[in-house]
């Protein structure tokens, strides 16, 4: 069957009549054999394994096997094994996309992504992570992103997609949704932070205290506020807000029912017990 993302050529493309060489272009070590590509548009890719590298002329590809590990401008992609896809310009050998499988960890500066297979796009700086017994993982040092079906990460854009019940986490908030979207930017200190989430199918934003739920909605990470439309129901307690549109503070707590789209009136619904209480 052929795979959509990557290809037939994992199934069986050493069935073909293709010309394959082991090759080394960096003296053997403890850590195996090691290549270095050409110097393209930003900067040479450095690919290194422990059990070698086969160089696939007429797919224009390397296959590195055993701790295999390609580094380019401090984003370093490892993994069992790494195909990297290469094209020829002004004469020396581009590398433009990796794919990766098994145990992968995708890190730079700003972020680690894990997954058990992934493709780095070197053009677009694009990194999509998959995973199907373990959900694909990125990590930022402030929070925590998983996913079911893929995480992109967009790192000239500074943007985060996770698809199939994704989950965000920060400290003793979650998000969760069928698929998120989270934007970063440097702080003060240069850490990457999440400053927006919009999140879209089956919201769920939670704390230790309160529980929100909705079709669709903007989270401000920086304010810590959200704004969430379609069947919204706010749960604290045992009591329990209803409607159609909402804004909670997850900071101090209050949460407000909205008007409808442009101004429209929508009825509201309040169920509470007299034991809590709920602004």
């Amino acid at each position: 069957m052929r795979d959509p993302l990557f290809g037939p050529r994992f199934g069986s493309f050493l069935g073909a009549a293709i010309f394959v060489a082991v090759i080394s272009l960096g003296s053997p070590d403890a850590r195996g054999q090691s290549l270095q590509s050409g110097d393209g548009d930003q900067g040479p890719v450095t690919v290194e394994a422990d059990n070698g590298i086969e160089w696939i002329r007429d797919e224009q590809m390397y296959v590195a096997r055993g701790n295999a590990k390609a580094e380019r401008n401090g984003v370093t992609v490892a993994a069992d094994t790494l195909t990297a896809l290469y094209r020829e310009q002004k004469g020396a050998t581009d590398i433009y996309r990796i794919e990766a499988i098994g145990n992968v960890v995708i890190s730079s500066e700003k972020q680690t992504g894990y997954g058990e297979r992934a493709v780095y796009d070197l053009d677009e700086a694009v990194a999509v992570l998959l995973g199907a017994k373990t959900p694909p993982r990125l990590e930022t040092g402030t929070e925590t992103i998983t996913a079911q079906d893929s995480l992109e990460y967009w790192d000239q854009r500074q943007i985060a997609v996770a698809r199939g019940n994704a989950v965000a986490k920060k400290e003793d908030r979650t998000i969760r949704a069928d698929t998120l979207i989270a934007r970063f930017e440097k702080d003060s200190t240069g850490t990457l932070v999440a400053t927006r989430m919009d999140a879209v199918g089956n919201v769920v934003i939670s704390t230790a205290e309160e529980v929100a739920r909705g079709d669709e909605g903007i989270y401000n990470v920086i304010s810590e506020t959200a704004v969430l439309q379609g069947n919204v129901r706010i749960t604290r307690g045992e009591n329990q807000l209803n409607g159609e549109r909402a804004e909670v503070n997850l900071k101090t707590g209050i949460s407000k029912l909205l008007a409808g789209p442009n101004g429209t009136r929508q009825r509201v619904r309040g169920l509470f017990n007299p034991k809590t209480g709920i602004k």
